[in-house]
């Protein structure tokens, strides 16, 4: 069983957060929503799906989880300014653990400076500003690259669970 972290605010891409949460908890492993404040309630933009956070981004640290997923829609552009959502996040990459970011969840790789060298995928209209931070861009349902599994846009979601839930 894997402890998987859904690094997670408002306004996240129901589906996006819900499939792959689902899965994962199908799957048989442990998914833990991590937001900037414990015991938030997180609601989606297309108000389908609400979550509560289990922890504060404060308190956990990356080698507590095996992977981690980024669910798109506004909620990275909110967590991404968080400086300790970048250090979770960079440590789970200098862990070499898997980061599964789907449509805007590269918006958080972009802040990390994790991009550079790396091939993606995300959201087509983010595409200049991943290559901008020195990634190769694809537009395909899902990439895979090292540690990395990244996808579009809900239409990919099942080839994302299918890579996220392989590396798990």
């Amino acid at each position: 069983m894997s402890r998987v972290a859904f690094l997670l605010a408002s306004d996240f891409e129901d589906s996006e957060m819900k499939v792959p949460y689902d899965e994962v908890i199908k799957a048989g492993h442990q998914a833990e929503i991590i937001g900037l404040k414990e015991n938030e309630t997180l609601v989606g933009k297309q108000g389908k799906a609400s979550y509560t956070v289990d922890k504060a981004i404060s308190k956990v640290r990356a080698g507590d989880y095996d992977a981690v997923v980024i669910p798109g829609g506004s909620s990275p552009e909110n967590l991404r300014l968080s400086p300790e959502v970048l250090r979770f996040v960079k440590e789970t990459n200098n862990a070499g653990k898997p980061i599964a970011a789907i449509c805007h969840g590269p918006q958080i790789l972009i802040s990390a400076e994790l991009l550079k060298g790396r091939t993606v995928t995300s959201y087509p209209p983010l595409k200049d500003d991943v290559v901008n931070a020195g990634a190769e861009f694809k537009d395909e349902e899902v990439v895979v690259d090292h540690n990395y599994i990244t996808s579009r846009t809900p239409k990919d979601e099942p080839a994302f669970v299918r890579e996220l839930l392989k590396v798990l």
